[in-house]
């Protein structure tokens, strides 16, 4: 990496390393290391993620008085998995400063949802190595937390079937799943939505909620209920 190019992914960070070495090293894959000596970024991603994981529970207990143990433990899974981590790696554009071998370079490594996951999250561990926990955490804050629970405004404390369900079905290599609105109805202080999901062009459930999260979520649980016992999978 330049110094040019470190210093616009420093300014996109928001954080001057004050030792540029942990930087370049959050971002080194394990691909590139061309011997024995060499460092990558897996020690880093090891912090970063306990980091993280601290970072994420604090904010859940000040923000959710009114959650107890278990909504804490699904909203902390829902809010730090990998899609949401990969998804603040993209925003910074951390595969274009990544160094890769020339196989990870060939396979898209640049574009691969856990090499970007990994990476921020080696990131995150060298900030704190850096700067200590006040300025990951707001680092945290800035580029995953608050913009996750943006996203996940509704439902957050629920199980997160729909991820569930995706991954039985990526592991089958059976496609994926559409969730449809089929019908909304009460008044709209106090709406009701039916939400149906649909796979190979079948039908598998519906279910209701008090939004589109909560009725996905609960259907996304019956539909794998569905599929489990027409593969055999005992429930």
């Amino acid at each position: 990496m330049t110094f040019e190019e470190r210093g616009q992914l420093e300014a996109v960070l928001g954080h001057r390393f004050e030792h540029a070495e942990r930087l370049e090293r959050a971002l080194t894959h394990r691909s590139h290391r061309q011997s024995a000596a060499s460092v990558d970024n897996e020690r880093l991603e090891f912090l970063g993620d306990r980091v993280l994981g601290l970072v994420a529970s604090e904010h859940l207990f000040q923000s959710f008085p009114d959650w107890d143990a278990g909504q804490l433990s699904k909203g902390l899974a829902r809010l730090v998995n990998t899609s949401s981590v990969h998804a603040a790696a993209n925003h910074l554009r951390l595969g274009s400063y990544l160094r890769l071998g020339p196989g990870e370079e060939k396979t898209g490594g640049r574009a691969k949802k856990r090499l970007l996951a990994d990476a921020y999250e080696a990131v995150v561990g060298a900030i704190y190595l850096d700067a200590g926990l006040p300025t990951a955490a707001a680092f945290l804050r800035r580029t995953l937390i608050d913009p996750a629970l943006e996203r996940e405004s509704d439902g957050l404390e629920l199980s997160d079937y729909k991820s569930a369900l995706q991954e039985w079905l990526q592991q089958r290599a059976l496609g994926t799943v559409a969730y449809r609105v089929h019908k909304e109805s009460g008044p709209d202080h106090q709406k009701i939505f039916e939400v149906e999901v649909w796979h190979a062009g079948r039908k598998l459930s519906s279910s209701e909620g008090f939004s589109k999260k909560e009725a996905e979520q609960s259907a996304a649980k019956h539909a794998m209920r569905v599929l489990e016992a027409a593969h055999g999978v005992p429930g």
